[in-house]
């Protein structure tokens, strides 16, 4: 049987991210700050705007496009499935969520220089290169060194509890993380737009992401 995958999105809709999802064999149940429900096999937080920087203890910097119950929703999800060690995949703004959920900060508005290299000022992404850890999914899935969208001004700074950084890009900026002991991966940029029907010659395939959410999600079917 298929895996059900919860995908928490914003008002903007997850058609990509469900399309994905179900083009690596999963079953994708959609919601806008879904109730914290930890039946489902797996979890999906989507890209979206800013968390609320009071969540992680700072003031406001440079974040917007603020959305408060979204962020006590998928903040109570991370922390659930975490807890419950079921499997996480963090996309973009999830990536940074899971991060301020275990406990981690955010840089919140990237230097210009950077913003130049993750942020486009038209509606595309950027491609920029990135470099994975030996030893980590992102170097077994992709090798040491690949290409990735990009369309982000925030990123993560301080770690939460129990992350590595397992992929920058060139300035330094966090790209990909990995939990020491949990399923849970989180990447700052865009693999429902680099994989299945929405593959581009100049990033790396990003469906091996969605099947290791599927691997990781079948195994819990099992439990």
């Amino acid at each position: 049987m298929a895996p059900d995958i919860l995908l928490s999105h914003g008002p903007q809709g997850p058609s990509a991210y469900a399309q994905a999802v179900h083009a690596a064999g999963g079953i994708p149940h959609c919601a806008c700050c879904p109730p914290c429900d930890t039946s489902f096999d797996a979890l999906v937080l989507c890209g979206g705007g800013d968390v609320d920087p009071a969540r992680f203890g700072q003031e406001n910097r440079g974040s917007r496009d603020i959305d408060h119950r979204r962020d006590a929703a998928e903040l109570a999800l991370a922390r659930a499935y975490a807890a419950a060690g079921k499997p996480i995949l963090a996309i973009c703004r999830g990536c940074q969520v899971v991060n301020i959920a275990l406990g981690g900060t955010l840089i919140q508005d990237l230097p210009p220089a950077s913003r130049q290299r993750h942020t486009s000022q038209g509606s595309g992404d950027l491609v920029h290169p990135v470099t994975a850890e030996p030893g980590s999914f992102f170097f077994s899935a992709f090798g040491p060194r690949f290409f990735v969208n990009s369309a982000h001004h925030q990123a993560v700074d301080l770690l939460g509890a129990g992350l590595l950084a397992a992929l920058k890009s060139d300035d330094g900026v966090v790209e990909g993380l990995v939990h020491r002991s949990l399923p849970i991966l989180c990447v700052q940029f865009h693999p429902e737009r680099m994989s299945f029907s929405r593959r581009r010659s100049d990033t790396a395939d990003g469906a091996p992401i969605f099947h290791w959410l599927l691997h990781a999600a079948a195994a819990q079917d099992k439990i």
